[in-house]
């Protein structure tokens, strides 16, 4: 099977393809390799050199909106599979420019669904996020009803519609992947647990925006195992999937501060009110994903912290 890979070389795409390639198959990645304004030029410069030497496929740099390159790439590449990952990664990117959002998330998507259909793709995977369900508790079901909060759940949730409607047009088959709070090697420095572990290990101060907040913390290599079994079995065909680590233990954002501060040495902690701009979270449940697919992470929180943490250490960029 031939796939295609939007968002590719990215953070936790890259990994998808590297797997993907393990399995004999394949692969096509499009993405943009962009800042989103405000990530330094040099880490992402960095990043992208380094995560490019993880994986072999040929590699393209097309913005998704641009249907006249992404209709000559699908005609080329002829792929079987579309694994869609390419977008605003989270909802404080969203919020800094959401007109540039909404063409990316929307109008992209629409452009590779179309082609899909033209092109005659057999299966499209969409990966969403657990910002969908808006305010959830701990272990919520794929069932669950979605009503989510802020710019970058809602139009996460209006692209799983969109590919769902296209499926039920008999144009392909879909799947619809929900992580959540993914960390890890090769991310870049502006999330919560890159932010923790950088801040402790330069001895500064962690701050903590609802001390009692649950995320279901997953290691990218998790992650992209779950969505490789996703997109390589017929058996996950028109279903959606939890893609996360749901550890029996629950994780609070204070807990995960406080690792990094012991993994590191070093840092101090401070606690304010939750930050009301986002949903309030938990653990998902992955019993189906675990059922369908065999889906098993198998990195919990304290060891996927001090990977993360020995990356650090020995990285080029990230001079601590």
């Amino acid at each position: 099977m031939k796939y295609l890979i939007t968002g590719g070389a990215g953070f936790i795409g890259h990994n998808v393809t590297r797997f993907l390639e393990a399995l004999g198959h394949e692969c096509v990645v499009v993405d943009t390799f962009t800042n989103y304004g405000f990530i330094p030029t040099a880490e992402i410069i960095y990043l992208a050199a380094h995560r490019r030497t993880r994986y072999t496929s040929e590699t393209y740099k097309i913005d998704i909106r641009d249907q006249t390159r992404l209709n000559s790439l699908f005609a080329t590449e002829q792929p079987d599979v579309i694994i869609h990952m390419a977008s605003f990664p989270r909802q404080k990117v969203v919020e800094q420019d959401p007109a540039l959002a909404s063409e990316v998330m929307t109008t992209g998507l629409i452009n590779l669904l179309e082609l899909s259909k033209e092109h005659n793709i057999k299966k499209f995977v969409y990966i969403s996020s657990s910002m969908v369900y808006g305010d959830f508790t701990s272990d919520v079901t794929e069932s669950a009803q979605c009503t989510p909060q802020g710019q970058y759940g809602i139009m996460k949730y209006m692209g799983e519609k969109l590919v769902e409607d296209y499926s039920r047009r008999g144009c392909f088959e879909h799947v619809i992947i929900r992580p959540s709070a993914v960390y890890g090697e090769w991310d870049v420095e502006d999330r919560v647990v890159s932010k923790f572990m950088l801040a402790a290990m330069r001895g500064q101060t962690l701050k903590v925006h609802g001390p009692d907040e649950v995320l279901d913390f997953t290691y990218v290599e998790d992650t992209a195992q779950g969505i490789v079994l996703a997109a390589t079995l017929d058996k996950a065909n028109g279903n959606i999937y939890n893609i996360t680590r749901s550890e029996q233990r629950q994780w609070t954002l204070k807990d995960a501060a406080e690792l990094a501060i012991k993994i590191a040495g070093q840092g101090q902690l401070i606690v304010g009110p939750r930050d009301l701009s986002f949903p309030k979270r938990g653990q998902l449940d992955i019993s189906r994903a675990q059922q369908d697919l065999g889906y098993t992470p198998t990195v919990d929180v304290e060891q996927g912290f001090y990977k993360y943490y020995n990356w650090f250490i020995n990285s080029e960029y990230y001079k601590i």
